[in-house]
């Protein structure tokens, strides 16, 4: 077995130097292609990744193991139920599984178990089809999006946390032979080191990305000689139930527990906080609420790994060119109904307006041109609705539909959005409101969903001191700003570091502060209270394990 597993890091050794060395040059590097073209992925590579959507629905999911009973309640965002059941297991029982299997994986070489989950990642990447249409018909997002987000952007996060979890294991030599003088004698000694995992992990995954947030914190943990339990949210169980059942087979085909990587899909009662609050489970990787995020940090014993909501701003102070910068606004905006946690929220904008080359836009001609910009977007035939998707939770359409209680203007109304082919869609365009800087607890609660403040400041200096405090105080992921005053700009990212945010400065075009690029961009900080971890930095690695030594005399 041993022999197998060697031969496999063997066969994707390029492919995990590559990513090592991505990751500390910080330069473009994606494995698998973004476009979800026939001429790259197979000219009915489309049409089949829908078939096999469609032959999950109103079946049973197979290939996760037994169960103690059979359960699902996904729905559409686009207007129907998927009428999928899982097996569901007892907590208890799954943590006990996930103990039997620690050990005989913990006991394999880092560079075995980097070559087993880059070989279950290259055979997974087979479904990219049938994982977006999954993605789509469970979250909501656009098709395009859908494969982008679940396919090759979360596998290429998963590799990232294999290279960069098989250098942190790597660092120290295995073995040395320490020699200590000690005048007319010396202490000659053999020294070995090993890095050890510690223990089970549960991973519980968002309803919004449910790949691309788990599947980084999935390979770290496993990398690092750790089960796992994938605890998926219960509206989006589909996407992570084909990754899981792919790496389960592929463990078993090699000879490896398959129950390493479980799927604990909740039954007729909720399992999350049972499994979070089980002794055994020593890490735990989080995405969603701040409130349940705060919880599972404060309990005794765990290694807690967060993504937790925060309030992204954008500070617009000065710009060559006003249309491409709106232009590329209203897109960030508008993408995937602002259900991105990277999705801009207060947009701040002097009252006086903002230089434009050398003249100066007023504050209200500014907004106008943005609520062009929006409209225009989500009329598009083309781009609107694929755009736009649809709204994953009920929730998040009662909240665009509160925002006339909030007692502000609103600048531009949300409205119902036609997505073709499904007249049931829950799908909606952004809402824009504005909030005065004067009543600005509004401006602290994280809107999510299609949402956004425009808040007229009296300067860019207040704009500066707003958006940091409220970074500070709620937390960010994301941040933008425009200004082609280098002062400005050395102002703002002293004033944002020091929050704990990075700084998206000037774009325009096809990069958008909504992105996230893996093996450059480390998403999300740890530096402030959207979280306390960051993908994928060192501490997201190397807290997973710890490494032991042993001594004896040389012979």
């Amino acid at each position: 077995m041993s022999t197998a597993l060697n031969e496999l890091f063997t066969k994707h050794k390029a492919t995990i130097d590559e990513s090592v060395s991505a990751v500390h040059n910080r330069h473009f590097y994606a494995h698998w292609p973004e476009p979800p073209s026939g001429k790259i992925y197979g000219e009915t590579a489309q049409a089949d990744g829908e078939a096999a959507f469609k032959s999950f629905l109103n079946n049973k999911f197979e290939g996760l193991g037994e169960g103690d009973l059979w359960y699902g309640t996904e729905e559409s965002p686009y207007g129907f139920a998927l009428n999928i059941t899982y097996p569901s297991v007892q907590p208890e029982t799954l943590v006990q599984r996930a103990s039997a299997a620690f050990k005989p994986w913990a006991k394999y070489t880092p560079a075995q178990r980097a070559g087993l989950l880059t070989e279950a990642l290259e055979r997974s990447a087979q479904n990219f089809f049938a994982v977006a249409f999954a993605t789509m018909h469970t979250t909501g997002q656009g098709f395009v999006m859908s494969f982008q987000a679940s396919g090759p952007h979360a596998y290429d996060r998963g590799l990232e946390a294999i290279g960069l979890g098989y250098f942190e294991q790597t660092r120290f030599p295995e073995h040395v032979e320490w020699e200590k003088p000690m005048g007319k004698f010396s202490v000659k000694l053999d020294k070995g080191y090993r890095a050890i995992g510690r223990g089970v992990s549960l991973v519980i995954g968002c309803s919004t990305f449910p790949v691309w947030n788990s599947l980084p914190s999935v390979m770290a943990s496993l990398v690092t000689g750790n089960p796992v339990i994938v605890k998926p949210h219960p509206k989006a169980i589909l996407p992570m139930a084909i990754l899981v059942r792919d790496i389960r087979a592929t463990f078993e085909e090699h000879g490896i527990d398959p129950n390493t990587i479980q799927l604990g899909v909740d039954g007729e009662t909720l399992m999350t906080k049972e499994l979070a609050e089980h002794p055994s489970v020593k890490l735990i990787d989080y995405t969603g609420s701040t409130s349940f995020g705060n919880y599972l940090e404060k309990i005794e014993g765990k290694i807690v790994f967060t993504e937790k909501a925060g309030v992204n701003s954008i500070i617009l102070d000065s710009v060559q060119e006003l249309d491409p910068v709106l232009e590329n606004l209203a897109f960030s905006l508008s993408l995937y109904s602002g259900q991105m946690c990277t999705t801009p929220q207060n947009i701040f904008i002097p009252k006086a307006g903002i230089k434009v080359g050398g003249e100066t836009v007023g504050y209200e001609e500014v907004v106008e041109k943005l609520k062009e910009k929006i409209t225009g977007l989500v009329n598009h035939p083309k781009m609107g609705a694929g755009t736009l998707g649809a709204i994953q939770n009920k929730a998040t359409l009662e909240r665009v539909e509160s925002v006339d209680t909030m007692g502000c203007d609103i600048k531009l109304v949300s409205e119902s959005v036609a997505q073709p082919g499904f007249e049931q869609a829950r799908s909606v365009s952004p809402t824009l409101v504005e909030i005065p800087s004067e009543k600005n607890d509004l401006l602290y609660k994280e809107m999510f969903g299609p949402i956004a403040f425009v808040v007229p400041t009296e300067s860019t200096k207040q704009s500066i001191e707003m958006a940091s405090d409220i970074t500070a105080q709620s937390g960010a992921i994301t941040f933008a700003a425009y200004t082609t005053d280098e002062s400005v700009a050395e102002q703002i990212e002293d004033a944002l570091a020091f929050a704990g945010v990075p700084v998206s400065f000037n774009l325009t075009g096809p990069i958008w502060v909504n992105q996230s690029a893996t093996f450059s961009d480390f998403h999300v900080t740890g530096g402030n209270p959207a979280g306390n971890a960051s993908l994928v930095d060192p501490a997201f690695i190397v807290r997973r394990f710890f490494v032991v030594g042993t001594r004896k005399p040389a012979q």
